[in-house]
């Protein structure tokens, strides 16, 4: 019997947040690097996944199979195609720059009611999140796919309301009282989505018979499983709703700027680069796998709700007074183009939507996590609270600079790969929409440069003239994530060449092909 490495890529996390959650609590130092050492094991495992995936062979690699409730037919199955192993590697990759990051976050901190912040726990639940969210991209069980996407709103709910941001305008007792109201609404909106989801994945049992997702996706393929139209569209809706609120998809965003505002830097990290990536990926593996006729009926529909998202995201990000809270209305319309590249249903769109967001993951992370270190200095979220700070603090500035750029997707960084192909891929099929999606990329140079001009250039303010530069753990963790900017940006081929046969098998799903170009004929 081979190794079960997805098995270990997954369980090596949760094992690790046991251990640490069970280090003494005198032994705060020793749980970091616990917890640090085990997202290592875990990114070096990732790779080994990486290395051994074929984009050319077999839809989906290194499955595993076995009986669980047989009663029910539901099994533990696992496998990763393309898109599933670049989202594998993408959260494996950040997590160890997460713990670096909030390195101190959970240290004891002693209120006026002698409340303390359990160390061991921050980052035993930072691992947590990670196995869940492994496992996500790797099930082919829709119920074992439901039990994990349904299951990592736990830790992220005391990740938020537990451990939120310091810094906080009104005091500690208010900061207080808007993590637990962060923390319920998020909790709210995600359960919500996943019990109409439940629902579904209950009806497909009834129509289908069991869970397996390659099973049912054959059985539609070949046509021995037939869906009536109506119920074919009710699936899809009760799985797209669930998937749409975690991306998070407007109308339903509202919770993402309250969990990102007060949640600790690392831990909005968490949420928007890889909590958030299983709804999009989500959108890809089994609304179109599954429902494919449904998929291209709610089209016309979805492409509006993007490109709203899109618009609204990047206008509501230029009106922002909270660093934070910009960056979280910029990811709602970064997710407006991603979901846009899904369902152009074209193989440019969908390329560049996988690819959106991994270069997303990485530059949210850079921009977020050297924010986190600004705010950290100055005590202070809102923009006005800053200025001049590239006088005292050049490399901070730089390396704040380059992740706001690689956000406004500057040609030669990550992000504008990724961006295009999407925007060429809309255009191919629907130029219109195209069109406006495109005045996304105007904003997002708006509320990027007034950021950074803000913030960063000016007089020196009083309150940041003594503010220290980049120290030697932060630079651990900025410049790894730099590099991957600037050389995803000038060479993407290691990502598409492992997305591109997955998506091209999504398209084959859903019976979609490129719309040729339309040339005209010589005379």
């Amino acid at each position: 019997m081979s190794f079960p490495l997805l098995t270990a890529t997954a369980v090596l996390p949760a094992i690790g947040a046991i251990a640490t959650a069970a280090v003494p609590a005198a032994r705060r130092t020793a749980a970091k690097w616990l917890a640090l050492v085990v997202s290592l094991a875990t990114l070096a495992l990732a790779i080994v996944v990486l290395v051994r995936f074929d984009p050319d062979g077999d839809r989906y690699q290194l499955t595993e199979s076995h009986a669980w409730i047989k009663d029910f037919g539901v099994r533990y199955e696992l496998g990763v195609d393309g898109i599933g192993v670049a989202l594998l590697a993408l959260t494996a990759l950040l997590i160890p720059f997460i713990i670096l990051a909030g390195w101190h976050d959970a240290d004891p901190l002693e209120t006026g009611n002698k409340r303390w912040r359990p160390t061991q726990g921050f980052f035993a639940l930072i691992l947590a999140v990670e196995a869940m969210v492994i496992i996500s991209f790797e099930a082919t069980d829709v119920f074992l796919f439901y039990i994990f996407f349904e299951a990592m709103l736990i830790p992220m709910y005391f990740l938020i309301g537990g451990f939120g941001d310091r810094a906080h305008e009104h005091g500690e007792e208010a900061a207080s009282t808007q993590r637990s109201y962060a923390a319920v609404k998020f909790l709210l909106y995600n359960l919500v989505g996943g019990l109409i989801m439940l629902a579904a994945v209950i009806g497909l049992y009834v129509v289908a018979g069991n869970f397996s997702l390659q099973q049912i996706a054959e059985a539609r393929a070949n046509g021995s499983l037939h869906m009536a139209t109506s119920t074919e569209r009710w699936l899809f809706l009760g799985f797209f709703f669930a998937f749409a609120v975690k991306a998070p998809l407007w109308p339903l965003h509202t919770w993402l700027p309250n969990a990102m505002g007060e949640a600790t830097a690392p831990v909005a990290v968490l949420i928007t680069a890889v909590v958030d990536k299983v709804g999009t990926f989500a959108m890809l593996r089994y609304c179109l796998q599954l429902f494919p006729e449904a998929s291209k009926w709610a089209t016309p529909a979805i492409l509006v709700l993007a490109l709203i998202s899109i618009v609204y995201g990047a206008l509501l990000a230029v009106g922002q007074r909270d660093i934070k809270r910009l960056v979280a209305y910029a990811s709602i319309s970064h997710f407006g183009f991603i979901i846009l590249g899904i369902f152009a249903m074209t193989s440019q769109g969908q390329s560049g939507a996988t690819l959106y967001m991994v270069n997303h993951g990485i530059s949210t992370a850079a921009l977020m996590l050297v924010a986190g270190f600004l705010i950290s200095r100055r005590g202070s979220r809102l923009i006005a609270d800053y200025g001049g700070v590239q006088k005292v603090a050049p490399v901070l500035a730089g390396t704040f600079l380059i992740g706001g750029l690689a956000t406004l997707s500057l040609p030669g960084l990550a992000p504008f790969v990724s961006e295009f192909l999407v925007l060429v891929g809309t255009f191919a099929r629907y130029p219109a929409i195209g069109i406006i999606a495109t005045f996304g990329i105007v904003l997002a140079a708006l509320y990027v440069l007034v950021l950074y001009q803000r913030t960063m250039t000016g007089p020196v303010k009083p309150e940041v003239s003594t503010m220290p530069d980049l120290r030697a753990r932060e630079l651990v963790v900025v410049t790894p994530l730099i590099v991957l900017l600037i050389f995803l940006g000038v060479y993407p081929k290691p990502v598409t060449d492992i997305v591109n046969p997955a998506v091209k098998s999504t398209l084959s799903d859903v019976h979609k092909k490129d719309p040729q170009p339309e040339v005209e004929a010589a005379k």
